[in-house]
């Protein structure tokens, strides 16, 4: 057969390949999705297996993910460290690798043995230059692939990459949405003496984030509320941000102390999170004293309004963010607080813009903010600092006006 007779036939199969990832994409989960690419697979380069690893979230380890011919390695979750063995010299090297012949030496497997495979070709599966796994064939028969074969997997791993990528991105997307409104409070409940309203509203670029606030009451009678926002977006951001919240309630339940509890958060950080960093304002009202107590982890200044005064910004030392250096000191102020007093608290995604200075916000903010019902206070301050903009950044925002005292 021809040179050119062989790249027809090869392009006619990889038109076909990418009708299936271009009708299948759109409804399909990772793994089926991944399941019938692998049978095409292995249909257009005749072999017997076919197997997609994918890099786990350490880049250490090539995980099982889909497996046709092969699929013990998938059930009995086969993991490859980087470097090692054939899959993890793929990965290392970003180049494809061919074993003509199968041995103890060149694999470390054992699935690939006691299945009886006998020669194995493996590519990178590589996205904005980037390797994301790895992408092998075998045949039970001896078998030299050769440079034709070896082109026409790459090009099918740059089909399944795309398609593997653009799907986890949705379904890490909606799981992350699902995850922040798991946690975050979907109706703040009645507590007694404070009428409490929020928002939270994602970036365009960054999409969801780690922004999140919380208000719960104490078994002392003060009210614990919570504003803070984890670096980073998407699942990773979610998931330390709700470890957090629920770390922060627990030891708000040990000490009424925002500093000495932000204290005891930052130890959970530096220990169990060590690549995480927060800021995080954490105010404990008491309503029986008329005053509220804050500590700042590197967090903006919450605003004050209160009836007949100027809404102002709360000086509060902005000591620094969680998880930035072990065993900082935290400093805490006492505020007081009348009847009617409003409180407002937000994530920087309000005020900070690419086309204005941070002071201006500032300004925005407490020339918009007055006392009254919390729900009210929260729709004028977003129409008044978003309006019909898109937001670059994820946006929180929580309103507490407190409704005894005098």
């Amino acid at each position: 057969m021809s040179t050119g007779q062989n790249a027809s036939d090869s392009s006619e199969k990889l038109r076909r390949l990418q009708a299936v990832t271009d009708a299948a994409l759109s409804h399909l989960d990772v793994e089926d999705l991944l399941v019938e690419l692998l049978d095409r697979v292995r249909e257009i380069l005749d072999v017997d297996t076919a197997t997609v690893l994918l890099l786990d979230p350490s880049g250490q380890q090539l995980v099982a993910t889909a497996a046709r011919g092969l699929e013990e390695e998938v059930r009995q979750g086969v993991r490859i460290p980087v470097g090692s063995g054939f899959a993890g010299r793929v990965a290392a090297g970003g180049q494809p690798v061919r074993i003509e012949h199968v041995d103890p030496t060149n694999v470390i497997n054992p699935i690939l043995l006691d299945k009886g495979i006998a020669s194995m070709l493996g590519v990178p599966m590589i996205v904005a230059g980037r390797v994301i796994g790895v992408l092998h064939v075998g045949t039970l028969a001896p078998r030299r692939f050769s440079d034709d074969d070896t082109d026409l997997l790459q090009r099918v791993a740059g089909r399944i990459s795309l398609a593997t990528q653009a799907r986890l991105a949705s379904i890490d997307r909606a799981t992350t949405v699902a995850l922040q409104r798991s946690l975050l409070p979907g109706r703040l409940g009645a507590i007694e003496g404070i009428d409490a309203a929020a928002r939270y509203v994602p970036g365009a670029e960054v999409g969801v984030g780690g922004d999140w606030y919380d208000l719960f009451a104490l078994p002392s009678g003060h009210i614990g509320a919570v504003i803070g926002d984890v670096a980073g977006n998407g699942l990773n951001a979610a998931v330390i941000m709700g470890r957090m919240r629920s770390a922060l309630r627990a030891y708000a339940l040990e000490s009424s102390d925002p500093a000495d509890v932000l204290t005891r958060l930052d130890r959970k950080i530096q220990l169990f999170e060590p690549d995480a960093m927060a800021t995080v304002i954490y105010a404990v009202l008491d309503p029986a004293r008329k005053q509220a107590t804050l500590s700042s982890a590197g967090h903006l200044p919450p605003a004050l309004a209160e009836p007949g005064r100027p809404a102002r910004l709360l000086d509060v030392p902005a000591d620094l963010p969680l998880g930035a250096y072990p065993d900082t000191r935290r400093h805490a102020v006492e505020v007081p607080l009348t009847r009617d007093s409003l409180m407002f608290f937000y994530t920087d995604g309000l005020i900070e813009r690419r086309t204005r200075p941070i002071d201006q916000g500032f300004e925005l903010l407490v020339s918009a903010l007055t006392p009254g019902p919390a729900e009210r206070v929260c729709a004028t301050i977003m129409s008044a600092l978003i309006g019909d903009q898109t937001t670059n950044d994820d946006v929180a925002i929580l309103a507490l006006q407190t409704t005894t005292g005098s």
